[in-house]
């Protein structure tokens, strides 16, 4: 049963579209650099997919959690002060 959630999580991820940070930044209507920031604070989840060269990617399903209202922090669990 484990295994079958394991496997459904993996397929979830595959079928995720994942934005560059000049595309969310556009998306959020924000500056690019903020989108960094957020990204190494972990107010916004990301992956570095070939290290730093490569840059950031983020899950299309956190620009909807941000857009939607979805509170900044909520990843990480830092709230905002």
């Amino acid at each position: 049963m484990v295994f079958y959630g394991m496997l459904y999580q993996e397929v979830a991820v595959a079928d995720e579209q994942f934005l560059t940070v000049p595309e969310v930044a556009e998306r959020l209507r924000m500056n690019p650099e903020t989108i960094r920031v957020w990204l190494r604070d972990g107010r916004l989840r990301g992956v570095r997919p070939g290290g730093k060269r490569a840059g950031w990617r983020v899950p299309e399903s956190e620009v909807r959690r941000i857009l939607s209202g979805g509170q900044q922090g909520t990843v990480s669990g830092r709230d905002e002060n």
